[in-house]
């Protein structure tokens, strides 16, 4: 009967397992598998010997006849969900050597995803010498049998993944308590880096494959849309790409060379990407908030002699093309390509997509190949060209997605522009891939229109900075936001005020988390299952750290990041290089800490810190006790620090605000009511018209300090 079964699954599921060798090992062993429709069980039990048992409710064992037969059996372990020996008893059996498999999140799935594990197993496995199997079912998840929101299917392929035989980490010298609370941790850390790494051996290579695998499956789903509010499918999408990558065919010869992108956040700038993937070319995102000069820059030392921009987008962000054109690059618009395009072109492309998608990628790519070009924001020097490979970002959609419980249903809306890594990755091309609705905003100063759109397209997740979460904050009503339920901010040090802002006036947590360009962005991020307030969260699973001592820094150290996320190299000599890495290590220049728990938290830059009178003093944690620090000269005071050099202290603070009335005296009072020492207080108050920032919304540091050269020498000091 079992092989019968077997036969059955594999005729109408596709099924396959992997690594089904665990399933011989001797009790005590627990099975922990995650459980994401009604037919688990059967997929497990067809690859069970008689000595596993599944543990069961027996509460839902005796609601009806069916139940009974199916959850009463030889083959189940019943017990009492309510009742405090439950556990007990499973111990029992596992200390007489028994097997038994656990659906540890105690339901089936209502996310898709992995929800929490409860604190049951980490009991089970304090108490007893079990070991641990987990399985990742693949695909299940698509049934019509499951409690995906999303899209579901009669007949999806399905596939258990088992890991190899697992020694929990015991730790008997912490409580009880504290024990299972790790274990239950160390249990779907494990699940989460399983899931990852199944995705990432079996998924899509190169990111057009996955955008195509995805719009394939949901073609008339509305995958994105923008302020024009013309809504755009998955098919009109691929389609479109598709006729301009053959357009394109026609107006140069591919010679290598990355392909400029110079265009907001709009519907046409995905377009752009992947017709541009679909040719096999490398597209480079220019940043057009910093100036056409440093435009120009950007595309000259990465070797940029075409680019691709839009005559609409060029007159209302008046911007001057003229060292582009100086530089030799040839400038094509998207409005003279459209006028090109034929119905002819259009229908090929529609007959491609619905029967030969394969012939849609012209020049197929591999997953080690460039994807993106991205280039660093300058803020401390110029820009470096950042080459990120299909690799590197489908990685960090696989880390977002396994640790998040991102669905089908979610609708996103991304203000962050798509020149930024975290605007690109994290707030367009995670949901494309997951298959969520995007709305792109094309820019992230609009603080009354945004939370105004967020509440007319009701979406559910957003991401911002903490500069730009403020102002969204002084204009939105309370019930602009009544829809989201996850909001990530990265980018810059989530504030104190910022949270309590967002948590007290509109009943929403900021989950903060950390990333790097270079690292596609996401290096760790706080999730709704495991919330540290304070810190950037956990690391992505495929990560590795390791803190380096710095001289003068009491606590944490040099933080080094190592991950299939991670870039080969800076962009240089026309190809990617190998500089930016230390065998594969990547130095963030951030100082930071690792709690017991694997919490990461962010200290500052280490170019942030001055040393005043021999002492490091975080340049950082002085604008954070700032922040918010003045209400009585209105909620737009801002105050940035830099430092200056200075004969007898080596250096000094300065404090920079866009308030003229703000005083030393109320600055010294602040620090000192927030426990900060003399060290810390700036030496003088500067008042500017307007505080600099980045496209990203973090202060433009370089810049701030640049101004006060410039008045320091213009008062010839």
């Amino acid at each position: 009967m079992k092989r019968l079964l077997r036969m059955l699954l594999r005729l109408l599921f596709g099924f396959r397992a992997y690594g089904v060798e665990s399933l011989r090992a001797k009790g005590p062993v627990l099975l922990i598998p995650n459980h994401v429709s009604w037919l688990d069980w059967l997929f497990l039990g067809v690859l069970l010997d008689k000595e596993w048992k599944f543990v069961v409710s027996s509460v839902v064992a005796d609601t009806s006849a069916l139940h009974r037969i199916l959850m009463r059996n030889g083959r189940t372990f019943p017990i009492d969900p309510a009742s405090p020996y439950a556990t007990r008893h499973m111990a029992e059996h596992l200390r007489q050597g028994g097997r038994l498999v656990l659906f540890a999140e105690g339901q089936i799935t209502f996310t898709g995803s992995l929800m929490k594990l409860f604190e049951g197993t980490g009991f089970l496995l304090a108490k007893t010498p079990a070991r641990v199997v987990t399985c990742y079912l693949r695909g299940a998840e698509r049934m019509r049998w499951s409690r995906n929101p999303g899209k579901r299917f009669w007949l999806p392929r399905v596939s258990a993944h088992f890991s190899s035989v697992q020694d929990p980490v015991r730790q008997p010298h912490v409580s009880g308590a504290r024990q299972r609370t790790m274990l239950t941790d160390w249990l779907r850390g494990r699940m989460v880096e399983q899931q990852f790494e199944v995705e990432m051996r079996l998924g899509a290579g190169t990111l057009p494959e996955a955008l195509l695998e995805t719009a394939r499956s949901r073609p008339g789903f509305v995958s994105m849309e923008d302020a024009r509010r013309k809504p755009m499918s998955y098919r009109k999408w691929v389609v479109s790409a598709g006729v301009l990558a053959r357009r394109l065919r026609s107006e140069w010869v591919k010679d290598g060379s990355p392909v400029g992108v110079l265009l907001p956040n709009g519907c046409a700038t995905p377009v752009v990407l992947m017709a541009l993937w679909m040719r096999g070319e490398v597209p480079a995102v220019l940043n057009f908030s910093s100036g056409m000069l440093v435009a120009a820059g950007c595309c000259k030392a990465s070797g940029v002699r075409r680019v691709i921009t839009s005559r609409v987008f060029v007159d209302k962000a008046r911007l001057d093309l003229a060292p582009l054109l100086a530089e030799g690059i040839t400038v094509l618009f998207l409005e003279d390509l459209r006028k090109r395009t034929t119905w002819g072109d259009k229908l090929l492309g529609a007959a491609l997509f619905s029967f030969r998608p394969g012939r849609l990628l012209a020049s197929p790519a591999q997953p080690a190949d460039s994807a993106v070009l991205l280039f660093t924001s300058g803020s401390e020097g110029t820009p470096k060209a950042v080459p990120l490979s299909h690799r590197n970002i489908l990685a960090n959609i696989r880390q977002m997605l396994a640790v998040t419980d991102l669905n089908d249903t979610d609708r996103i809306l991304n203000a962050l522009p798509l020149f930024h890594s975290f605007g690109l990755t994290v707030g367009t091309l995670l949901g494309l891939v997951r298959g969520s609705y995007v709305f792109l905003y094309p820019s992230p100063l609009h603080y009354r229109m945004i939370p105004n759109a967020i509440y007319e397209k009701n979406c559910t997740v957003f991401l911002s900075t903490n500069t730009f979460l403020n102002g969204y904050a002084r204009r939105a009503n309370p019930y602009d936001f009544r829809t989201l339920r996850l909001l990530f901010a990265a980018a810059e040090k989530v504030q104190q005020s910022t949270v309590s802002t967002w948590s007290g006036q509109f009943g929403v947590r900021i989950l903060e988390g950390y990333g790097a360009t270079e690292c596609g962005p996401a290096v760790s991020v706080n999730v709704p299952v495991a919330l540290r307030p304070g810190s950037t969260g956990r690391l992505l699973p495929g990560m590795e750290y390791r803190l380096e001592a710095v001289e003068g820094v009491a606590e944490g150290g040099r933080l080094w990041v190592r991950g299939p996320n991670v870039m080969d190299g800076y962009w240089g000599g026309g190809g990617p290089g190998k500089s930016g890495l230390v065998e594969g290590w990547y130095d963030t220049g951030d100082i930071a800490r690792v709690d017991e728990d694997g919490f990461v938290y962010v200290l500052g830059r280490l170019k942030r810190f001055a040393k005043v009178s021999g002492e490091m003093v975080s340049l950082t944690a002085v604008e954070e006790a700032l922040a918010g620090a003045f209400p009585q000269h209105g909620p737009r005071c801002m105050v940035a620090v830099v430092a200056e050099p200075d004969e007898d202290k080596g250096e000094l603070l300065v404090a920079v605000s866009n308030c003229e009335r703000l005083t030393r005296e109320e600055v010294r009072a602040a620090l000192r009511a927030k426990g900060m020492t003399n060290l810390s207080v700036p030496a003088r108050v500067v008042a500017v018209p307007q505080i600099p920032l980045l496209g990203s919304g973090k202060v433009h540091h370089r810049e701030l300090e640049r101004m006060l050269r410039e008045r320091c020498v213009a008062a010839g000091v």
